[in-house]
């Protein structure tokens, strides 16, 4: 053992080395992140009526800044809408009366909830319910729609265009035939 420690000792202390620093990389990001969890935070239940692309996790954001993540989701039984439970950092103090909007970071990027602060004075407190909210939007819906929609008008619209224009090329085709030869 210490012949083969002495051969590769460098070796050896180099692969320590790397699990130093991927260990305390992996610690960094977890407390960067705030390690799953948010100190004493203020939870909160926000109804959706479409709630996809959040999951456990997702950042709660308010004028693009992290506040919270969300920490569980569930149906709600009565109301069939989806049950998402936020944990808001205390310190943020957002209104009673705000919003609630599941919101995109562009085409590409995930989905994220964003609070809008209302103008109350009282903030909110844990056990709360968030009821005015924005479910995720369907950006391949919306893009079928578009097609099917825009299609359906193009072609009615562009067949009496050209039935208007070949009206009138035919009637000027006749006009002109009589003077050529």
């Amino acid at each position: 053992m210490r012949s083969l420690l002495k051969e590769h000792g460098a070796e050896a202390l180099i692969g320590l080395l790397v699990v130093i620093v991927a260990a305390w990389f992996a610690y960094y990001a977890w407390e960067r992140t705030g390690g799953g969890r948010v100190a004493n935070a203020v939870q909160v239940t926000a109804l959706f009526p479409n709630a996809n692309g959040i999951a456990v996790g997702t950042d709660v954001r308010v004028a693009g800044l992290k506040i919270g993540q969300v920490s569980g989701l569930k149906l709600d039984p009565q109301s069939y809408q989806a049950d998402v439970m936020l944990a808001i950092d205390p310190t943020a103090k957002v209104p009673s009366d705000s919003s609630a909007a599941i919101t995109s970071e562009g085409v590409l990027g995930g989905n994220y909830i964003s609070l809008v602060p209302g103008g109350a004075s009282t903030p909110l407190k844990s056990g709360d319910t968030i009821v005015d909210t924005q479910g995720a939007v369907d950006l391949m819906g919306m893009v079928g729609q578009f097609i099917n929609h825009s299609g359906s008008d193009a072609k009615s619209g562009g067949d009496a265009k050209s039935g208007a224009a070949a009206a009138s090329g035919s009637g000027n085709q006749a006009a002109a035939a009589p003077s050529q030869p």
